[in-house]
């Protein structure tokens, strides 16, 4: 494995992790900060950037883990 690769593919499996974590769910990030909601409702603001930002890092950890398998040292 490349260390580039490696490093790479370690850093963005921390922010994952540290994006998956911040979703609360069942209620919005809202609702960290005291409103909450019963009703359903769409996604807003930064909870909405918060849920791309994930689904961005979902798919460079899959290219990274690709790249990986497929780029022999």
């Amino acid at each position: 494995m490349i260390p580039a690769l490696a490093i790479g593919q370690d850093i963005i499996g921390v922010f994952l992790m540290i994006a998956i974590l911040m979703q609360a769910r069942g209620s919005g990030l809202s609702a960290t900060f005291g409103g909450d909601s019963s009703v359903y409702r769409s996604r807003r603001g930064i909870e909405r950037r918060l849920w791309q930002f994930t689904i961005l890092l979902a798919v460079m950890f899959c290219v990274f883990s690709e790249m990986s398998f497929v780029i022999k040292p």
